[in-house]
């Protein structure tokens, strides 16, 4: 069984930036790749980031492309994501999951993640 806490969450101003972490346990961190999603009130979860075993590898919906970074610390059993030039419709409770049914990059597909976290909120004001 593998758990996952996200922290760094909150409400910040447009243009600005947060940094969030999801700290993993109960299995080696390493051996999966990790993603990171949201969803809107609302609205449907969808895919934000990925990230493969060792971190060579990313991958960016088209909406987050060029101001969000995913990052990982095997060592430290830690997933980030850091976000800039946040805008309103950033706003949305973030999931980080675990890759377990991807092979190599993680997947774009909500059903290949088993394990997820409790969501951390963010809110960005106009």
């Amino acid at each position: 069984q593998v758990q996952l806490v996200e922290s760094g969450g909150g409400l910040v101003q447009a243009g600005g930036s947060l940094r969030l972490s999801c700290v993993a346990s109960g299995r080696t961190f390493s051996s999966y790749s990790m993603g990171w999603f949201r969803q809107a009130p609302g609205k449907e979860r969808e895919f934000v980031a990925g990230i493969s075993r060792m971190g060579g590898s990313t991958g960016y919906h088209a909406s987050v492309k060029g101001r969000f970074t995913i990052s990982r610390d095997n060592a430290k059993n830690t997933l980030y994501l850091q976000m800039s030039s946040l805008k309103p419709e950033d706003t949305a409770v973030y999931y980080c999951a675990v890759d377990t049914g991807s092979v190599f990059m993680a997947s774009v597909a909500q059903d290949e993640y088993e394990y997820w976290g409790q969501g951390t909120r963010v809110t960005v004001s106009s």
